[in-house]
């Protein structure tokens, strides 16, 4: 069986002997934990030149795409599976009334930035041109396409096949030479992308360009022997893969993670302690006596812009303080890799969550596993609006005026009554990068159902209207 482990990040394969409680035997002298130590390191950086030569020799197969070809059956496809964009629903509508629409007494606002990112718009495109263009060859898939439930059951009703993973391990075993590999938009690890080569398949990478651009601010830190400080989910495909093509790193969930690794620098601690708090998040060999001397910053695409901003600031102003100005750029990279989409996103739903014109109900409409749909809800969740993440129409009872939608942390909860039929309300809508329009339209059509008993669906256009399509 051909299989392939894949770890939440690169972390250590064994812990390095010299601090506290580490060695059950003889200990080593300091002079060769150190020499340990630096080799780790080393070995780091040159694996990072590696997977940046690696992927760039995969141009050079035949047996590589990461292009779209705008086929005219394959967009008209999307379209009819509802993974497009609306030309003649609800939404459309509501883009030619400056994203508003009143059906009885209910006024729906939608967020000026929402829904489907160039680069989701982009890799969905690719898995459906790749279908088109090898039509009797075996297509798999190394993850979700995308985090949305509706679009990945349409590359299943395509007969796209999910590698399928238990334990950490994905079996690869059921790829033969000849078949057809679709990479998802998060990206995948250098270590998938050598054993599909190896396996001679056709690989369609429809990773996000913006992504990308991460991989290169890893890869530079690199070269200036700086530890990349990764701000994202050490579990999340796309840190994964990012860890791949990083020489040293350690990876921070949040601001508050950030600040002991700061203060860490500063002012030292418990070593034992660091290391089991970022167990499952730091390279191989990972010293926190020299590889936090030098650091770079880069972050998952679809993490709160605010936060990646104070992270970066933070870490600056930290290594300031600690080898002074003159030596700054010495000891500081940063790289601004915050995806636009997201920010967008994020700036739509403060405007429509703030100001006079406020909402009384917020819908947040993306999969349950997005991350950068999280952040939309937990924006609406600060601003003390009422706010249910729902990741498709059936999460909501219409009969019973009932809804199970999700927190920003976490948990699923179920609301009976949440809307008063009979009382004017304001709603609030936005969409994930994930999230195609059909899914803000179906979510609504339930709205108004619940609000107006009598509700028969809303009259499309005659015709389709054109779509100004993201650019990020």
């Amino acid at each position: 069986m051909l299989t392939l482990t894949v770890p939440s990040a690169r972390r250590p394969a064994r812990r390095v002997c010299g601090t506290k409680g580490r060695c059950a035997a003889q200990a080593p002298s300091a002079e060769e934990v150190r020499e340990a130590l630096n080799a780790a390191s080393g070995s780091n950086r040159e694996a990072a030149r590696d997977a940046r030569q690696f992927r760039r020799s995969l141009n050079k197969t035949g047996r590589y795409t990461r292009r779209v070809v705008d086929d005219a059956e394959s967009l008209e496809k999307m379209e009819s599976d509802g993974v497009g964009y609306s030309r003649k629903g609800l939404v459309a509508q509501m883009r030619q009334n400056g994203n508003k629409f009143t059906y009885g007494d209910v006024t729906v606002s939608l967020a000026q930035a929402y829904g489907f990112c160039w680069g989701v718009e982009r890799a969905v495109q690719m898995a459906y041109e790749a279908r088109a263009r090898f039509p009797e060859s075996q297509l798999h898939i190394t993850n979700e396409i995308i985090h949305n439930p509706g679009v990945n059951q349409r590359m299943h009703d395509m007969n796209v096949k999910f590698i399928e993973a238990k334990d950490d391990t994905k079996d690869f075993s059921g790829v033969e030479n000849g078949d057809v590999v679709i990479l998802p938009a998060f990206g995948a690890s250098v270590e998938e992308m050598r054993l599909l080569n190896d396996r001679g398949v056709q690989i369609i990478d429809t990773t996000c360009p913006w992504v990308s651009k991460v991989w290169t601010a890893v890869d530079r830190q690199a070269d200036k022997a700086h530890t990349s400080i990764i701000h994202g989910k050490y579990s999340h495909e796309e840190t994964v893969a990012t860890a791949s093509f990083a020489g040293d790193y350690l990876i921070i969930k949040d601001l508050e993670e950030a600040k002991y690794v700061a203060d860490f620098i500063l002012n030292g601690g418990d070593k034992e302690e660091f290391m089991s708090k970022f167990t499952n998040a730091m390279s191989e060999g990972f010293d926190v006596d020299t590889m936090l001397e030098r650091v770079g910053i880069a972050n998952q695409t679809t993490m709160l812009k605010g936060e990646t901003e104070a992270i970066g600031k933070l870490f600056e102003k930290t290594m300031m303080q600690k080898y002074g100005p003159e030596a700054l750029k010495e000891h500081f990279m940063v790289m601004d890799t915050i995806c636009d989409a997201t920010q967008e996103r994020q700036d739509a739903m403060y405007e429509l969550t703030g100001g006079e014109d406020a909402v009384d109900v917020m819908l947040v409409v993306g999969g349950f596993n997005s991350s950068n749909t999280s952040h939309l809800q937990e924006i609406a969740e600060h601003k003390g609006i009422p706010s249910f993440w729902v990741c498709a129409a059936d999460c909501i009872d219409v009969a019973a005026n009932k809804i199970q939608h999700k927190t920003s942390w976490g948990e699923l909860k179920e609301t009976e009554g949440w809307l008063t039929p009979g009382q004017p309300l304001r709603v609030g809508v936005t969409s994930g990068a994930s999230t195609p329009d059909s899914d803000v339209e179906t979510v609504l059509d339930r709205v108004f159902a619940i609000m107006h008993p009598d509700y028969e669906g809303i009259k499309p256009l005659d015709k389709p209207v054109d779509v100004v399509a993201p650019t990020h």
